[in-house]
């Protein structure tokens, strides 16, 4: 124990006392062993090495002492009652004398075998200014690898579930200005009303908070070490000053996709306006805070098929109006691929056909025409700006078509294999489509910042990018797509899509849409088929425009 540093346990409460200054009180015992009384010296209780799996008496006694440790702020011994004494030891200081934090009251649940889970109720004082700050976490008791004692299992999510090992939690002057960031007719987007935006607002924020005008506040934040996590404020002790910071987002359909997403776990949408690039909405119903829908990698199954048909169209190897055999199965280089529930068109059906009803046998069949194994990931790259680095305002994946050969390559041509895209990727890809050239998607202006904007090598050539644009209207219209586009209005278009990924019992949902000067693309995990999940997602996003 600290010298000066004094523990009293009255009635299942450590109140701690630090050179005549309460600490704070921290609610320890209650939830592990019902509650004490007596007065303590030390934060750990002599512990015995064992071997085999932690007891449960091993497991609130570890807590408890951890716990305790904590509450005295002993640093040295907190970190010795874990597995990573050199990282533990600085994180409990850190959360004293880096995260202000003047007083915390810790009140355990049961445990549920190795784990203890616990909610904090802090007060972050700070120049004069204090305020409430509470959360859950929990810790694991393990046993040591070499000393075969019970010890927690050290993660820095144990002092908050947010923080990582490349994150500290703070408090002090924030390091970014806040920013009021505004849709493109000047209304303001807030997480509380769309809460998919978060990520992308704090992001904005850490890149253009110093220039749209702002003054910092005082706040309590996660500080991120990357620039591969923007920092996260958990609280605000005093308010800075915002600045105007305008956006390509679209209020309205913004709204939709967030309405639409909450429809299917493990789902996001994303809508662009194919003419200039500009992102209207981009939306996720997940359980953690990952941006999938800009960031995620996973295959886009038939959604892809508008790059295929786009390299087929442009060499000549296929015709809206030309036949396309669509066999039920066909085998490539010892790989057998087939169509959903092994369907088959009658002889003579076009690749019109083909393209509407999704059938993969008429790709596969065509793919020995292009004599290039490297040609899908041209097409991909330069005419529709997959993997160009784009410079969108935030943090992008944007996409990838590896070169391949034999089996591997063909599943390429209908989307599978190792081709990697999310939905930002797939709505570009539907924009481009629709108006011919690439446009790289953006959220902020470039003269925000002068980033260089990444451009295709060329655009569609016009006779393909007519007839995809038709093969397209025929999907929305009288294709696997119409049933989710039924509603839709205007001058639409369509692509379905289902990805089979390892592991899934139930293959990904998949869809990519456009009307008039809207495009959109959704996927939503474990789905199943392209039309019947992600469908009405995109579908609700179109008709916000």
């Amino acid at each position: 124990m600290r010298s000066g540093v004094k523990v009293a346990v009255v009635g299942g409460v450590f109140t701690v006392v630090a050179s005549g200054v309460g600490y704070g009180a921290y609610n320890l015992w209650n939830g592990i062993t019902g509650g004490a009384t007596g007065t303590t010296t030390s934060a750990a209780a002599p512990r015995k090495a064992g071997s085999g799996p932690v007891t449960a008496e091993e497991v609130e006694q570890t807590a408890k002492d951890f716990l305790a440790a904590w509450a005295a702020g002993d640093a040295a011994a907190a970190g010795e009652l874990t597995n990573h004494a050199d990282t533990a030891g600085p994180a409990v200081q850190n959360f004293r004398d880096v995260a202000h934090v003047s007083k915390a009251v810790i009140t355990p649940g049961a445990p549920v075998g190795p784990k203890v889970p616990f909610t904090v109720d802090a007060t972050v004082t700070y120049e004069g200014k204090s305020k409430r700050l509470t959360y859950a976490s929990e810790l694991t008791v393990v046993r040591g690898l070499t000393t075969g004692k019970p010890l927690v299992d050290w993660e820095p999510s144990v002092i908050h579930p947010k923080l990582t090992d490349r994150t500290t939690l703070r408090t002090g002057q924030a390091s970014h200005p806040p920013v009021k960031a505004v849709d493109r007719n000047g209304v303001e987007l807030t997480p509380e009303k769309y809460p998919s935006l978060k990520p992308v607002l704090d992001e904005l924020r850490q890149k253009y908070g110093a220039d749209a005008g702002g003054t910092p506040g005082i706040e309590t934040w996660i500080d991120s070490d990357t620039d591969s996590a923007p920092d996260q404020t958990l609280l605000t002790l005093t308010q800075g000053k915002p600045g105007r910071l305008e956006t390509t987002l679209d209020a309205d359909v913004q709204a939709a996709a967030e309405r639409a997403v909450k429809q299917y776990g493990e789902s996001s949408v994303v809508a662009i306006k194919p003419s200039t690039g500009e992102i209207r909405a981009v939306a996720n119903n997940r359980k953690d805070a990952f941006n999938a829908a800009f960031e995620g990698k996973q295959a886009p199954g038939s959604t892809m098929k508008i790059v295929t048909a786009a390299l087929l169209l442009e060499k000549g190897l296929a015709g809206k109006d030309r036949p396309a055999e669509c066999p039920k199965n066909v085998l490539y280089q010892g790989r057998t691929f087939h169509n959903l529930d092994h369907f088959a068109l009658p002889g003579g059906a076009t690749f019109n056909e083909s393209f509407k009803r999704s059938c993969n046998t008429a790709f596969i069949k065509l793919i020995d025409d292009v004599g290039d194994d490297a040609a899908l990931g041209k097409e991909a790259r330069d005419v529709f700006g997959i993997g160009l680095e784009w410079q969108t305002g935030v943090r992008t994946w944007d996409g990838s078509v590896p070169e391949e050969r034999g089996g591997e390559a063909a599943a390429q041509y209908i989307g599978q294999g190792t081709i990697q895209m999310n939905v930002l990727n797939v709505a570009s890809i539907t924009a481009t489509a629709k108006n011919g050239s690439f446009k790289q998607p953006v959220i902020v202006a470039r003269d925000l910042d002068h980033r260089q904007i990444a451009t295709a090598a060329r655009p569609l050539e016009g006779s393909a990018a007519r007839q995809l644009r038709d093969m397209m209207r025929a999907t929305a219209t009288s294709g696997t797509g119409a049933a989710a586009m039924a509603g839709v209005g205007g001058d639409k278009g369509a692509k379905t899509g289902s990805a089979e990924v390892g592991g899934q019992s139930t293959s990904n949902s998949w869809f990519a849409g456009f009307a008039d000067d809207l495009a959109a693309a959704a996927v939503v995990q474990s789905g199943g088929h392209g039309g019947d999940a992600a469908g009405p997602l995109v579908a609700a996003v179109l008709n916000a425009r």
